[in-house]
């Protein structure tokens, strides 16, 4: 039996997702370009490997692009409401991660 995804905004239909779809996981992402479409491969790099399997690939127009891109801001925004910012690596060291952030002291002022 499928499970039926209601969607809230009016006139959408509603989603239909089979019962024997797969989620994957992927840590690793290809994005190329035609002037009429975006397309996205996904792919996951475990530790040890020498070569990425791409596991799925999206295709999608520029308007879609955009719209998916308006709605990941959203969503990561009602996210880090809820749960705090998500910190990017290279955001700051392992040492700022532990001790917090040391500013130098601020040269005297000159008039």
């Amino acid at each position: 039996m499928n499970s039926e995804i209601k969607n809230p905004a009016p006139g959408i239909p509603s989603m239909d997702l089979p019962d024997d779809l797969e989620p994957i996981y992927s840590n690793m992402a290809r994005i190329s370009h035609t002037p009429s479409e975006l397309t996205v491969d996904f792919a996951r790099l475990l530790p040890g490997q020498k070569q990425m399997t791409v596991l799925a690939r999206v295709l999608l127009s520029p308007v879609g692009a955009k719209l998916l891109l308006r709605a990941l801001t959203e969503n990561i925004a009602r996210y880090e409401t809820a749960f705090g910012e998500i910190r990017l690596p290279g955001d700051s060291g392992l040492a700022n991660d532990l001790f917090g952030r040391i500013h130098p002291p601020e040269p005297p002022k000159t008039e």
